[in-house]
């Protein structure tokens, strides 16, 4: 029973993705979902062959480079007309997955695994589901920037974009500084078994996950004046990406794996009253 839900599951998200995808009315944003798609179906044969989630992120950041810049290849007729705020947004957006595709690489060939799939990776089909809901990460985040790329006007330089780029900055800034002196801690033999209460972490429980989300919000304000009609609903990226990293997997896990292991000190009780989960205090 289990094994179809996870194939309901899977064909229910590409349907989804797809079904938004159209409503673009835009030809390029439906391609480029459905090759978001099919790498992430491709890279699961020899992931489940091997038994290895350990290219898992890194293929999610191949994905998003291929499908944006892909977009923009088309978008401009072969990069022959090339709109300038196009340009910018790709590059933002690819800065940001090189970035997080190797750390999360390098830490994952570190560790030696990640954890989140002891449990996933024997079952073919929700192994098979797990690639297929990176495709749906992919898709809807991505989507408001592919359909305003796609467009005919391009996207548009106007105050939101300069707003959403400054957020953008922002964001990406907050997720890199967070990452580094978390990594910077854990280098420390020491606090192996310790929580990080420091810098960024001072002010928030998970900074880099607050960072990601205000660079995804960041997108579509730079997206939003590009868009009409039922594009508006490639809005849900933000959205989808608190929900993700909140509800599904991130924030949610990590509070949890927290709470077993340090949940009876008095410190890890004090910190999380003290300190905001997500929003960080001023």
């Amino acid at each position: 029973m289990s094994k179809f839900i996870n194939i309901l599951i899977s064909m229910a998200v590409f349907i989804v993705a797809l079904l938004i995808a159209n409503g673009t009315g835009l030809d390029l944003v439906v391609k480029a979902v459905i090759i978001a798609f099919c790498m992430q179906w491709v890279a699961f044969i020899p992931a489940y062959a091997l038994q290895t989630e350990k290219f898992y992120d890194l293929m999610g950041s191949v994905t998003y480079l291929t499908v944006m810049w892909f977009s923009l290849y088309y978008s401009s007729n072969n990069f022959s007309n090339l709109n300038g705020a196009n340009i910018a947004l790709v590059f933002l957006i690819s800065l940001w997955a090189l970035r997080l595709g190797s750390f999360l690489f390098m830490r994952v060939h570190k560790d030696g695994e990640d954890k989140r799939f002891r449990s996933i990776k024997p079952s073919a089909t929700q192994f098979f589901m797990t690639w297929t809901l990176q495709g749906l990460w992919v898709s809807l985040c991505s989507m408001c920037a592919l359909t305003a790329i796609s467009s005919d006007t391009g996207v548009s330089v106007n105050i939101l974009f300069y707003i959403g780029l400054g957020l953008f900055i922002y964001g990406f800034c907050t997720e890199v500084i967070a990452d580094k002196q978390k990594s910077m801690f854990r280098a420390i033999p020491e606090n192996r078994d310790k929580f990080i209460t420091t810098g960024l972490w001072a002010k928030s429980r998970h900074p880099n996950y607050f960072g990601e989300i205000v660079l995804w919000l960041a997108v579509a304000l730079m997206s939003l004046s590009s868009l009409q009609g039922l594009q508006y609903i490639t809005l849900i990226s933000p959205i989808f990406t608190y929900i993700l990293l909140v509800h599904v997997s991130g924030v949610r896990m990590l509070e949890s794996r927290g709470h077993k292991k340090w949940g009876h000190l008095d410190e890890y009780k004090h910190y999380q009253k003290s300190t905001p989960m997500l929003f960080p205090k001023l």
